[in-house]
């Protein structure tokens, strides 16, 4: 870590970037608001922009699960229930019984109210409601590690599947008739999900990472003209939210999280009537 900080400092001699948990947090945005623009097009797409909330939702219940087995690291508890929980959706959804976001829907207020009434129980909910708002201030080298092999893992995931996943999402019935086995790639989409949710909830917060999985790829819907534009800048919003939200909350201090996510609002809705004006022109 010692060579990429030489490098910030180098590249950028300002006073926020003297602390080392600036560098950090700087570090850890660049990763994982490309990977957040990148997967948010295909829940935009899908129109699964609840299914990454309803998972945040569930990282509540993972906590309470691995605090009542005794694991001292939550993320362990919480990818293997956010998996299960994923899977769990994508069944029932399959079945047809009810509409896509009424399940969705069922299973959010289950998993958060699961949650709140375990670590409650346990007269600890309070020691945990850090995990509601995040704090990307308080990421680790080790932990940037970990979200760098992630990255070039979904994007590993993207060179290989995005036909398939791309085609599932506008039709699927098109998709299986051309031997695509669709479960399977529904399967791999919302285990990806989970897996990205559940890893970056601790510095993202549950109440907001919702929002910085769709609103990027929001805006870059009102503005790209092909799919290969769509997702470039997807990515490129999100990853100028990310830095200027930082920035930004050094020289308020606000919430990083926070700040971030109304840049990318601002994003949405400036992109919202651009598109409204040149639609009427």
């Amino acid at each position: 870590m010692t060579v990429i900080y030489s490098i910030i400092d180098t590249l950028l001699p300002y006073d926020w970037t003297e602390f080392s948990y600036m560098k950090n947090a700087l570090i850890a945005i660049l990763l994982i608001t490309p990977l957040f623009g990148l997967v948010g097009t295909m829940i935009v797409n899908n129109k699964m922009s609840f299914f990454s909330d309803a998972l945040g939702h569930s990282a509540l219940t993972g906590i309470a699960i691995g605090v009542l087995m005794g694991i001292d690291n939550y993320l362990i508890s919480m990818m293997g229930f956010a998996l299960l929980f994923a899977l769990c959706i994508s069944a029932v959804m399959n079945s047809g019984n009810s509409s896509a976001d009424t399940i969705i829907g069922v299973f959010s207020s289950t998993g958060l109210a699961l949650g709140i009434v375990l670590l409650s129980a346990s007269g600890g909910f309070a020691k945990y409601s850090g995990y509601l708002i995040g704090d990307i201030l308080t990421v680790q080298p080790g932990e940037i590690g970990l979200l760098a092999l992630i990255l070039l893992a979904a994007v590993a995931l993207w060179v290989v599947f995005f036909n398939p996943l791309m085609l599932t999402s506008i039709n699927s019935d098109l998709a299986a008739s051309k031997g695509i086995n669709v479960r399977l790639v529904e399967k791999i989409f919302v285990i990806t999900v989970a897996v990205i949710v559940t890893v970056s909830i601790k510095w993202v917060g549950i109440l907001i990472i919702n929002s910085l999985l769709v609103l990027p790829a929001a805006a870059a819907r009102n503005i790209a003209r092909s799919m290969r534009s769509y997702h470039l800048i997807a990515m490129l919003i999100s990853l100028f939210s990310g830095v200027s939200g930082l920035i930004l909350s050094y020289y308020t201090g606000t919430a990083a999280g926070g700040t971030v996510v109304l840049i990318a609002a601002v994003i949405f809705f400036g992109s919202f009537f651009a598109n409204r004006v040149r639609g009427k022109a």
